[in-house]
């Protein structure tokens, strides 16, 4: 057989056979952190000695570390995204991001996009920034999100509660800032149906929780996940673990309401296209450990056993790939 024609055939297999270099393309991972070199609650915090650990990793370890808003455009337009695309992204408008997180992260060149809650900043105090400081920030190239005014539990308001406090939350932007936001970062990483579609009317163009997993250009943009990062759980293990993981890729997710009105939830996904490696898929529940899948074609049913306690509960879906990385789906339920 002549070599032109082996190479074609070659070719044609190849591109029959989803590969980590294509999920790659479609998808990026989000880093979530709180608070900095800040004990008060253990889980929020990150020594600024951990966080130049995953800063020195970032820098060296092959990744493309890009601003949250390019990224976010990349995935709703469906361009290209470079293989280990990450973001880094803040919560709360801590002090301890000003004065120890902030200058490791721009001595660096890193992007970093701080979500805040604008009535916390207009309380004050020692522990939070001050306007005149983050406005400092954002000239610096810091972008600023929010997470509403008062940071509602938003999975259990009204619609109208929601649409005031982004309203307000915006105005306060515009007149300390000059300008509003299209990124928002869901309180606790609660969300519900109703509330995302507030969002999609306030001109919000992409809203994340704290679940697990790698923000994959066909998932729910308002929705995305993001891994969070602190000292309890961000060793260098699972921060390598996570920003190298690739999109399982979950579509017709039910209940797709994150706010579950069944406890336990009858949970389920489909599989968009074939994952090589499926028979190795585990699921683990935040409050039962690992629970029992069950599998008909690319249908996922997820099956647990008790009932998710009061508040929120998290579920993590993963497949392992080649070259070490894992391909992840969470999800976070809100819990009346």
């Amino acid at each position: 057989m002549k070599q032109s024609v082996v190479l074609a055939l070659l070719l044609c297999l190849a591109s029959l056979v989803p590969n980590s270099a294509a999920r790659a393309a479609e998808s990026a991972v989000v880093l979530a952190y709180h608070r900095f070199d800040d004990d008060r609650v253990p889980a929020l915090n990150t020594t600024t000695e951990l966080l130049a650990a995953h800063v020195a990793e970032l820098k060296s370890g092959g990744y493309a570390v890009l601003p949250l808003a390019e990224m976010v455009s990349a995935l709703r337009a469906g361009r290209a995204l470079p293989d280990k695309a990450v973001a880094i992204t803040v919560d709360e408008a801590s002090a301890g991001f000003y004065a120890g997180a902030w200058p490791l992260l721009k001595k660096a060149g890193l992007p970093v996009t701080l979500f805040l809650a604008t009535d916390e900043v207009d309380r004050g105090g020692p522990e939070v920034m001050t306007w005149g400081q983050i406005r400092d920030l954002a000239a610096a190239g810091v972008e600023i999100g929010v997470q509403g005014a008062a940071r509602l539990r938003m999975s259990k308001v009204s619609s109208e509660q929601i649409s005031a406090d982004l309203v307000r939350a915006k105005a306060r932007l515009d007149k300390e800032l000059g300008k509003s936001t299209e990124l928002f970062a869901w309180p606790w990483g609660e969300a519900s149906a109703e509330a995302e579609d507030v969002l999609r009317r306030s001109g919000i163009a992409a809203a994340f929780g704290q679940h697990s997993g790698a923000a994959w250009a066909k998932g729910d943009p308002f929705f995305l996940p993001r891994f969070v990062q602190s000292s309890a759980y961000g060793d260098m293990q699972r921060f390598r673990l996570s920003v190298r993981s690739l999109p399982l890729p979950a579509v017709d997710i039910t209940p797709e309401d994150p706010a579950i009105k069944v406890n336990p939830p009858a949970f389920g996904f489909t599989l968009a296209e074939d994952v090589p490696g499926i028979d190795g898929l585990s699921c683990f529940a935040s409050h039962q450990g690992q629970v029992k899948v069950e599998r008909l074609g690319p249908r996922v049913e997820v099956r647990m056993s008790k009932p998710i306690p009061s508040g929120r509960g998290r579920l993590n879906c993963t497949v392992p790939a080649l070259e070490g990385r894992w391909r992840w789906f969470g999800w976070q339920f809100a819990v009346p």
